[in-house]
């Protein structure tokens, strides 16, 4: 079903069923090994421009030109290319197996293909219309007390709808060989919590357009239009309820605030409304244990909301959760309306995917590794997977230097860092084991319905880890996704097979440039382990301070120059980014930044030095393949959405904003005073 990223994962943002530090918003696609093209294309840049005035420019500003955002998409950059180079991949995969009728029932090839069949079938959804969903629209208007609401909660968590909360298996912040049960806060129609509180116009026009689309979805689900106003209204006053009782992305980003463990004796003794022994019965957890209540402000909201809200203003809000997940696995009318606002009034986005790419997108959420292992059966080639390990290896020891080399740290914490750096593990390309998709039922009925029950099986796969040792061999991205993430409480970091392709990592390019690129990225994902979060999780990945006080005291003004720097930085003239709720991925993207160049460095020692190709010098080609990685054109209204929403910084400040930190980027660059990216190095922020 449809969710907002930043609410169901679960740590640090973005990713599906655990909340980890990631590079970028997961894209889907292909890896195919090593492209033709070159590793770095002259015929990008804008030499017009000064690399000391705007080194994001000066590296892509040709491609930005001749680059535009394709209506379907609100950006469009190196994730939104190399997804279109390709979802033409996987399309051949999943009709292949779409197309064999005759393939064992209960096998994945079956379960794949009847999945992705049923979703294309255009004639059939038209057909269908709401009637899939008419026995849980009639359980609703049926409902008659308050025990009912709650029990139809529990069921649609199950659905993988979550309306007011989410709850998932995930390891006991301090004790990560355990996994428990977290709660947390939900529930929203609108992406974040801010929607609802600001006062901006911006924000005034953003609640008027939802109304009005909650209304017209209510008709389209049969409302005369007054009961469907009426009742738009009265979902969104529950809904800001909701919004003002919730912890601010900020807030959500200090581990030690949102880790509040308890008993179910205590939960309900802070949400007495909420009858929370049939909760976890309702949902198949009879004994949930101690769980981790990560807002309990917002919990005790959810009480009083229970005990003050009209019977009637539940029905309303449960129907509007069930049509609002479910619209884009409806007919036209749903599909259309729901992308009206959440595709082009919040991000700008001119034109609905085509279906196809939807439906692989859905049926990827559904059977994703069952989809990963025929993917990497085709398309990854082993070789990259030796060559990653190399680079990792550099990569760790050039952070073993930095550590080693930090004036600023006592040796009492250097010595933890470096056991932490010692023990982090790293995952490439494909989990060694496959999760079992037995249990996974694919039916001939509706396409919805197999949707709910995709993520009902997921629902009970991760709500059957509660109280159970932590499987370590599990991977929370599928291989066919482009990016790599850092899990505090495993001190691992993960890097699927898709990432390993050009521009992040190419087999035939020089050094220089695959140390700018996938090495930064490794280095990024390295430093995240030492970032305002990671730095709080021990080598053992247990939520505890082993920092002195004046070593603490220290990092927190060197972070705090990085704050300083980009909270200055503005974008459409006055929206100004957010310095502190950036700060972990603006500290791992400088780490890593740093750590790369240490590496490139390193693996020049002792042989002779590179030639310059195409007339620049492995230094310069290291900071432009690093730049090409994070070019996009953007959309006004994905960009304010970002910056509302979003821990990682626009792409163009993930270019010039480390940069500026870093003396190597001016003696490689010949950048003086008077030009725009010089800094002086006493106001250099340097921390790994």
């Amino acid at each position: 079903m449809k969710s907002n990223i930043q609410e169901v994962i679960m740590k640090h943002p973005d990713c599906p069923w655990v909340f980890i530090p990631v590079i970028c918003l997961a894209i889907i696609v292909s890896a195919c090994g090593p492209k033709t093209e070159p590793a770095f294309d002259v015929a990008d840049m804008d030499l017009s421009v000064r690399a000391g005035d705007n080194f994001y420019q000066f590296a892509n500003g040709t491609w930005l030109k001749k680059n535009p955002i394709p209506d379907e998409y609100s950006r469009y950059g190196v994730f939104e290319y190399l997804m279109e180079q390709n979802y033409k991949d996987l399309k051949a995969l999943l009709q292949e197996v779409a197309g064999n009728k005759n393939a064992e029932e209960g096998s994945l090839a079956r379960k794949i293909g009847d999945f992705y069949r049923l979703g294309m079938n255009a004639k059939r959804l038209e057909s269908d219309g709401l009637e899939p969903l008419q026995d849980e629209l009639t359980t609703i208007a049926g409902i008659r007390n308050m025990q009912e609401v709650q029990a139809l909660v529990a069921r649609y968590q199950t659905f993988g709808i979550s309306p007011l909360f989410h709850i998932f298996a995930s390891s006991d912040e301090k004790n990560s060989e355990m996994n428990i049960a977290h709660l947390m806060q939900g529930g929203l129609g609108l992406p974040d919590r801010d929607y609802y509180t600001k006062t901006d116009s911006h924000s005034d026009e953003i609640r008027k357009a939802y109304v009005k689309h909650v209304a017209k979805m209510l008709e389209l689900a049969g409302d005369d239009p007054e009961t469907a106003s009426g009742a738009a209204e009265r979902i969104m006053k529950l809904e800001t309820r909701l919004a003002n009782a919730s912890m601010t992305l900020l807030e959500r980003r200090d581990p030690h605030k949102t880790y509040n463990k308890m008993s179910v004796r205590k939960l309900a003794s802070i949400s007495p409304h909420f009858k929370w022994d049939n909760y976890f019965k309702d949902i198949g957890l009879d004994d949930p244990g101690h769980v981790n209540v990560r807002q309990p402000e917002f919990f005790r909201e959810i009480s009083a909301m229970f005990r003050d809200v009209r019977l009637d203003d539940w029905k309303l809000y449960l129907k509007w959760n069930l049509i609002n997940r479910s619209a884009e696995f409806l007919n036209e009318d749903f599909v259309n309306q729901d992308f009206e606002f959440y595709g082009k009034t919040l991000s700008g986005t001119e034109a609905l995917q085509e279906r196809w790419k939807r439906v692989l997108q859905t049926t990827n959420r559904a059977l994703g590794e069952a989809v990963g292992q025929l993917y990497v059966e085709k398309h990854f080639p082993p070789e990259a997977k030796e060559r990653m390990m190399e680079l990792v290896i550099n990569l760790k020891a050039a952070l073993k230097t930095r550590i080693q080399n930090a004036n600023w740290m006592s040796d009492a914490t250097k010595e933890k860092a470096l056991e932490k750096l010692n023990v982090m593990t790293f995952k490439i390309g494909y989990p060694d084991k496959w999760r079992d998709y037995t249990g996974l039922e694919v039916r001939d009925d509706a396409y919805v319905l197999n949707v709910i029950r995709g993520n009902q099986f997921e629902f009970r796969r991760d709500i059957n880890k509660v109280n159970k040792p932590v499987d370590r061999d599990e991977w929370f991205m599928y291989p066919q996704t482009v990016n790599a993430y850092y899990n505090p409480n495993q001190n691992e970091i993960v890097f699927p097979a898709a990432i390993l392709q050009p521009p992040f990592f190419n087999m035939d390019a020089d050094d220089a440039v695959n140390y700018g690129a996938i090495g930064y990225v490794i280095g990024h994902e390295m430093t995240h382990g030492f970032d305002d979060q990671g730095r709080y999780y021990d080598a053992s990945g247990n939520l505890n301070d082993w920092w002195t006080e004046e070593d603490a005291k220290e990092f927190k003004a060197r972070a705090q120059m990085l704050v300083d720097q980009f909270n200055r930085y503005t974008v459409m003239d006055s929206l100004h980014l957010d310095g502190k709720l950036t700060l972990g991925e603006n500290i791992a993207d400088l780490g890593g930044l740093n750590v790369a160049f240490t590496a490139l460095q390193k693996s020049m020692e002792g042989k002779p030095r590179p030639e310059p190709i195409d007339g620049f010098t492995p230094e310069q080609r290291f900071f432009l393949g690093m730049a090409q990685v994070w070019r996009n054109n953007i959309r006004d209204e994905a960009l304010m959405r970002r910056l509302r929403e979003d821990v990682h910084s626009p792409g163009e400040f993930r270019v010039n904003g480390p940069v500026v930190n870093m003396p190597q980027f001016q003696a490689a660059f010949d950048v003086k005073p008077g030009d725009a990216l010089y800094l002086p190095e006493e106001k250099q922020a340097r921390i790994w």
